[in-house]
């Protein structure tokens, strides 16, 4: 059986599976590999399962044994690997596309109520202790319902989060590099760009991918053109996010709240955030759910299955 090197902890039925088709090592401890720690364990590995913190770059792949042939990363997004070294040393990149659609749309909803409702500021001050009781104005919040929600990526996220906002009569803008036929936009209206429909997201919901030509997308510029008070949501990736202008939005006002599930240098998020009482923040929480994160696992499976049975996986971002 090829040995497959696996660098987290996955659900039990997932690790199973791995342990019946490979000689499969998973990371018992579930601590973070080191570079180092993750090279010397894939000595004799035949194919690395590896997660959206284990950053594969040129460096790392231009030192893996010449016995790794393929790596499948545990997620949707690759930019955590270099894609273009991994090609030139004839490495085979997968993912797991389209089984996080709804649990990470759930997400983004959530965190869109709970920053307009204020539910972190409440449930912290149940907590503490502080709670004095009902009163009139005791952490208003803002109605969802009727805003207008402006999208950035309309992709199988983006549409499945539009239509869970249509659910409480949300107005939908998107943006994204091509328009959807009509049957996809269900009434949306279209901007051709990002800054034509930033003036229109009372609620903005980012669900572009992520990589250089994004980074920092959402910065003091794009944040000036949106609705005084709007609310920004990113369940997608934290390199979107300019941190320093959307806390300085945030402490200002300009900005009512956001709700945040991704952060750049994960899991070490701006500390800025961390007192602002506007800001509702997630672990990471996006696709957590069991049936996902099983999802997720049986994909990564089928592609490997699919490589060492000498097909093209269904998967395949180095093709």
């Amino acid at each position: 059986m090829p040995t497959l090197l696996i660098s987290r902890r996955l659900p039990p039925a997932v690790e199973q599976r791995a342990a019946r088709s490979y000689d499969a090592r998973p990371n018992q401890a579930d601590e973070p590999y080191t570079t180092d720690r993750l090279l010397a364990l894939a000595a004799d590995a035949d194919a690395l399962l590896v997660c959206p913190g284990n950053t594969i770059d040129a460096a790392l792949i231009g030192r893996l044994p010449a016995s790794v042939k393929i790596v499948a990363t545990y997620s949707v997004g690759y930019d955590h690997i270099d894609v273009k070294a991994a090609i030139a040393r004839g490495l085979v990149v997968t993912n797991t596309p389209e089984v996080l659609t709804d649990a990470t749309a759930d997400t983004a909803i959530l965190l869109m109520l709970a920053a307009a409702r204020r539910a972190g500021e409440g449930e912290r001050l149940v907590r503490a202790g502080k709670w004095d009781g009902w009163k009139p104005t005791q952490l208003l919040g803002t109605h969802v319902s009727g805003k207008r929600l402006g999208i950035l990526g309309m992709g199988r996220i983006g549409q499945a989060v539009a239509k869970r906002a249509r659910g409480f009569d949300m107005e939908i803008h998107y943006s994204d590099i091509r328009r959807q036929p009509p049957e996809r936009e269900h009434g949306a209206t279209f901007h051709a760009t990002p800054e034509d429909l930033l003036p229109h997201a009372e609620v903005l919901s980012l669900h572009m991918p992520g990589g250089a030509e994004n980074a920092r997308f959402l910065n003091a510029a794009r944040i000036a053109l949106l609705p005084a008070g709007a609310i920004v949501v990113n369940s997608a990736r934290g390199t979107l996010v300019d941190d320093d202008a959307l806390i300085a939005a945030l402490k200002s006002g300009r900005i009512a709240a956001a709700g945040l599930d991704v952060y750049a240098n994960e899991p070490h998020l701006h500390p800025g955030y961390l007192t602002l009482e506007n800001a509702c923040l997630l672990p990471h929480l996006g696709s957590a759910t069991l049936e996902t994160r099983n999802a997720m696992g049986f994909r990564a499976l089928d592609n490997l299955d699919a490589f060492f049975a000498g097909k093209t996986p269904p998967d395949l971002v180095t093709g």
